[in-house]
């Protein structure tokens, strides 16, 4: 398959054995969420939503317990969330998603990510058309789930496909219609493995197998970052 699939491969196998990275950015999303529309996950569905991928990713129930009570402290830390575009190595658009407590170190940690591999940060903005921002949810295959039958139902909440994986159906719709969609699901009883705002790249670029290592180099140190939560490319 390659030398560079092999490479994208083992580094993202390196990402998913970060946990030491990955569980305090799911606390910071659960914290946020819980500060931002109260501690109660029964009223609030951005916890709900936060809490949800946290268990998807097999963060203990612990930590998800410690970060809602977080955001009743007094002294926790307030956090903005802030987005950066920019060009990678080989021409990669990247649009990279923050929530920071302190926006100007986070700008010049971005801008260092790019300026090292030879990218640039563009003005926000400049890459908005360039990516579709969907909400998308993955709920797991089952002998009871009609792919069409789902879909249907699902129309008037907002779904524009379903995408059947090997072991899993990846729900999408526009991004404005997250909260009807999770509530559709919610509805009918039906189990939501993950779900997320993500930005899809409208025209998603082929990249040779060197060209995919340079890129994923640079990848691998902006999500290395405890400001960074979600990064997105037009790779194809």
């Amino acid at each position: 398959m390659g030398r560079a699939f092999e490479y994208r491969r083992a580094a993202k196998e390196k990402r998913w054995d970060k946990m030491s990275k990955m569980f305090p950015k799911l606390g910071k999303a659960i914290t946020m969420a819980a500060k931002e529309s109260g501690m109660d996950p029964s009223t609030n569905a951005k916890l709900r939503t936060a809490i949800q991928n946290a268990k998807a990713e097999n963060m203990p129930k612990d930590n998800i317990e410690a970060a809602i009570k977080r955001a009743a402290q007094k002294d926790v830390a307030t956090f903005t969330e802030v987005n950066y575009e920019g060009k990678g190595p080989h021409g990669v658009l990247i649009f990279v998603e923050c929530a920071t407590d302190n926006p100007t170190r986070t700008v010049a940690n971005v801008k260092s990510y790019f300026n090292k591999a030879g990218g640039q940060v563009v003005p926000n903005g400049s890459m908005e058309f360039m990516f579709a921002r969907k909400s998308v949810f993955e709920i797991n295959k089952s002998p009871q789930l009609d792919v069409e039958i789902l879909e249907l139902e699902l129309i008037d909440a907002g779904c524009e496909e379903i995408e059947v994986a090997e072991e899993q159906l990846i729900v999408f719709g526009d991004y404005t219609a997250f909260g009807t969609l999770a509530k559709a699901l919610e509805d009918m009883q039906i189990e939501v493995q993950k779900s997320s705002l993500k930005r899809i790249p409208t025209s998603p670029v082929e990249f040779s197998e060197e060209q995919l290592i340079d890129i994923e180099k640079m990848l691998d140190k902006i999500e290395d970052d405890d400001d960074i939560q979600q990064v997105f490319t037009n790779i194809s």
